[in-house]
């Protein structure tokens, strides 16, 4: 293939279901995912796990640390340090209790998946290291859902550091997806004192990588990847830190990206908006397949 976009097999078929109308669109969940970053002598690299191939969704792709909201986050207010509840509402036009759910989700699933945590004892502190088998146990209990993550920071005395997050960018996926998610894309920095661990029972392999090699593979065709990853990847080739990204956060348009397909000629035309490389054409033939 000319790169390494990931299009599942079936979305012909749901693709010509939808248009035709005989497809109901599943309700998207809330998700956050952390864009993790650390400065490097060359400059910035990113924190990226490869989905294992056995898994439903994106099997094989890479992508960040990242999943579902937990509802049980929405109804406890949590220690929290940083821009307050109503300023993440506004910022990521919701609610306040589900934008508490969403913040708790990203730095949740950074913990669960890379073993980062973005939470301190005090405002202005962030814990050390996380890979003790106190630790351990508690990041387990996290994954099986037996422990919510407001219990967590509780029983820990730790406070969330919202402060540690930039909110980047918004991706749904499309309406023909079996699977959706109402995506919330965030920035940070990996705390010192910590380090990244493949965590995660979904991956089989993590990398730090520039931004600019993961896409420039991306493009040969070597790494797997969604709209929404290399989309996000060819944004952080901008910045010469991790720190002037996380400056950048704030400026970010958070309009969701939901790809559109309309009929055009005699064929299905699927498209992002402001994404033009993902652009694709589906034959309305029910032979057909998706072609470049």
């Amino acid at each position: 293939m000319a790169n390494g976009q990931w299009y599942p097999a079936e979305w012909p078929d749901r693709i010509r279901a939808l248009t035709a109308g005989t497809l109901t669109p599943v309700t998207p969940k809330r998700a956050a995912t952390v864009m993790l970053l650390k400065d490097t002598d060359s400059g910035p690299a990113v924190h990226m796990l490869r989905r294992r191939a056995s898994m439903a969704f994106a099997g094989g792709a890479y992508a960040y640390p990242g999943g579902g909201v937990d509802p049980r986050d929405d109804d406890h207010q949590v220690r929290w340090a940083g821009p307050t509840r109503a300023w993440w509402a506004r910022r990521l036009g919701v609610g306040e209790a589900e934008a508490q759910a969403i913040v708790c989700a990203a730095v949740r699933e950074t913990y669960e998946e890379a073993g980062v945590l973005l939470a301190g004892p005090a405002p202005d502190s962030v814990v050390g290291d996380t890979t003790g088998a106190d630790w351990e146990a508690d990041r387990a209990a996290l994954v099986a859902r037996e422990l919510s993550f407001a219990e967590f920071l509780d029983r820990r005395g730790l406070v969330l550091r919202s402060d540690l997050l930039g909110a980047w960018t918004r991706w749904i996926t499309p309406e023909f997806e079996s699977r959706r998610y109402d995506t919330w894309f965030f920035v940070a920095a990996l705390p010192e004192g910590q380090r990244t661990r493949n965590a995660s029972t979904e991956a089989d392999r993590t990398v730090w990588i520039a931004p600019s090699d993961a896409a420039a593979r991306y493009d040969e065709g070597e790494l797997l990847m969604m709209p929404p990853t290399i989309a996000t990847l060819r944004q952080l080739t901008a910045y010469g830190t991790a720190a002037e990204a996380l400056a950048a956060a704030p400026e970010r348009d958070l309009t969701p990206v939901l790809a559109t397909a309309r009929l055009v000629d005699g064929e299905i035309v699927l498209s992002w908006p402001g994404h033009d490389e993902f652009t694709k054409h589906v034959p309305t033939s029910p032979t057909g397949g998706a072609s470049a």
